[in-house]
């Protein structure tokens, strides 16, 4: 499958669900308008609008592997998943989180069966991704460690300890903030957090 930058994804089929397997790095919205660029990190934070970037604004070193960081006022639009995807509500990722569990026996944790077996930083925690990553990924869903970028820091951290995918579900509570679902090399445990909407996550996409 192709955005509509011609960037190439492929998918995976897990239970009802259909998900791209690796994050997006499209810079163009798919009716070809251009997403802002974002290098400035005070700029960043005052953000209210789509914004993009890379981790530590390196494109040649982290674009392949781990795609774009993106604020949640891309997700917003409704126009950053390629035609025919979306990106995934909050209830959306409970759903994968229950299909993948028959892979619990192979994987010994959720998270495990997550995350890629590569890039990865090493762990001594039992259950952990970081943990023996041999047994990473049963499901084939591939997630990678891409790191953030958070409002309250000026700089970029854990692009090898942490992932962060953004949900399109705003927090009932708080207008500032959405959902998201997170992974860390040292837990065996799948994450629901929500962040204010100005942060720097990854985004990965589900099929319509």
């Amino acid at each position: 499958m192709n955005d509509i930058d011609g960037n190439v994804y492929h998918t995976v089929t897990i239970g009802s669900q259909t998900w791209l397997i690796e994050n997006l790095k499209t810079t163009h919205f798919n009716d070809s308008t251009s997403i802002p660029l974002v290098i400035d990190s005070l700029a960043w934070t005052k953000l209210q609008t789509p914004g993009f970037c890379w981790y530590e604004n390196d494109s040649i070193t982290n674009n392949k592997t781990y795609g774009i960081l993106y604020n949640w006022y891309v997700v917003n639009s409704n126009k950053i998943a390629p035609k025919g995807w979306h990106v995934p509500s909050d209830d959306e990722w409970t759903i994968l989180e229950n299909n993948v569990s028959q892979f619990y026996n192979t994987s010994g944790s959720l998270a495990k069966i997550l995350a890629s077996v590569s890039y990865w930083r090493k762990s001594t925690s039992s259950g952990a991704i970081g943990n023996n990553t041999t047994k990473n990924n049963t499901s084939g869903f591939s997630a990678v460690p891409g790191g953030y970028k958070l409002i309250n820091k000026y700089y970029f951290s854990k692009i090898d300890s942490l992932g962060v995918w953004w949900s399109s579900t705003e927090q009932t509570d708080s207008i500032n903030k959405a959902w998201c679902m997170s992974l860390r090399n040292d837990l065996s445990t799948v994450e629901r957090s929500s962040y204010l909407k100005q942060s720097g996550f990854s985004i990965r996409c589900i099929k319509n």
